[in-house]
């Protein structure tokens, strides 16, 4: 049986997480499989990963109709279905998480994205979603707009694990790692155990280069010297983003104010790399994990990326090759007229919205079956 390239992935320091949860997976057996022979680390979910789980099979047509009996709504349906399935996945990443001492076995779950914006209603309901799962190897996804920020600080300094979501910019992912900081700060000052707190920064890349490739192609078009060095940057800008990323985290944790809470048990809050799926066809179907694979770092994949590099990955670290030419690339885009700064910050804009729509979709459908329910009750 020749090598698993996704069991390599931890030889070099990555731990790989499934962007994919579905009821089946579990009870099927094939997520102890995949944990066994793959070895997956960790799972997370959001809005359109549940929207596409619950409306796309039959898993919980049987747990629908029991709670529609019991008089309860499509929110209340919803919350019980997701947080059973963290709960159970969870369970199945125990005993991961207990041989790695809490560095990995870890489930997410993300806050109602229509919260993105409302720092109070943000934590009330990490708060709630937290104490609901009673787990200590999940993650509450908190998103990392503005209002998002002090929520993050606060949660980490209540011991609450979190995974920051809809990172996309440098600059923000700088203030995402000092709210961890001051987070795990306050909790020291408290005298509480900082070693059971555990925090990834979800860093999006794929949907970058997305974004970004259609603006080079018209510097492209219009010829002369720019379109040369549009050439070079297009389909570069984000892995250039997370390179320049990752040396900010070596940075900030690396430093004496860090080194004083490692002291103290505190872990670093380690970089996760989503939106790994490719979208380009032109580009390689496992882009987004060759040239990201460095120490202490998380890759969550889509189902189709994890057997594309289980078929034919070739893993080496090169996440710190070639930084000088990433920092190279993003000082292009400004001069190509492209500023990186409101690309993320459209990026992050057009994520809460698409997370919401997919939110708002499964909540359609919960009550599309609630009617169906009640109709065949009544017959």
């Amino acid at each position: 049986m020749k090598d698993n390239p996704l069991r390599t992935l931890g030889t070099l320091g990555q731990s790989i997480w499934l962007d994919y949860i579905r009821r089946d997976l579990i009870t099927s057996g094939e997520l102890q499989r995949m944990i066994g022979e793959d070895g997956l680390r960790g799972m997370t979910s959001n809005p359109s990963i549940f929207e596409k789980a619950i409306v796309g099979s039959h898993d919980y047509d049987a747990d629908i109709r029991v709670m529609v009996r019991e008089g309860k709504g499509v929110k209340a349906i919803y919350e019980a279905l997701s947080q059973r399935d963290v709960q159970n996945a969870a369970d199945e990443f125990r005993p991961l998480y207990d041989r790695t001492d809490g560095t990995d076995g870890y489930v997410s779950l993300e806050v109602n994205p229509h919260l993105a914006y409302d720092t109070k209603g943000t934590m009330e309901e990490a708060r709630r979603l937290w104490a609901a799962l009673n787990r200590p190897n999940v993650l509450i996804k908190v998103p990392a707009t503005a209002e998002g920020l002090p929520v993050i600080q606060q949660l980490i300094s209540e011991g609450i694990n979190v995974n920051v979501t809809l990172l996309f910019g440098i600059p923000r992912y700088r203030q995402v790692a000092e709210a961890y900081l001051a987070g795990v700060e306050a909790r020291a000052v408290q005298a509480k155990p900082v070693k059971t707190v555990a925090s990834v920064a979800s860093f999006f890349v794929s949907r970058i280069d997305a974004l970004v490739d259609p603006l080079l192609e018209e510097r492209i078009a219009q010829g002369g010297g720019e379109a040369d060095v549009a050439k070079q940057v297009q389909g570069q800008v984000a892995i250039a983003s997370a390179k320049v990323a990752y040396q900010v985290y070596k940075t900030m944790f690396g430093s004496d104010r860090f080194r004083k809470l490692a002291d103290k048990g505190a872990r670093t809050q380690r970089l996760l790399w989503a939106s790994t799926g490719t979208k380009n066809p032109e580009y390689s179907d496992v882009k987004y994990i060759e040239s990201l694979i460095g120490r202490d770092t998380v890759n969550t994949v889509p189902v189709e990326t994890l057997n594309a590099y289980r078929d034919h990955g070739k893993p080496k670290a090169r996440l710190e090759q070639e930084v000088v030419k990433a920092h190279w690339i993003l000082d292009r885009l400004l001069e190509l007229g492209v500023s990186i700064d409101k690309v993320t910050q459209q990026l992050e804009d057009e994520g809460v919205q698409k997370f919401s729509k997919a939110f708002d979709e499964l909540m359609e459908a919960l009550e599309k079956a609630v009617r169906a329910q009640h109709i065949a009750k009544s017959v």
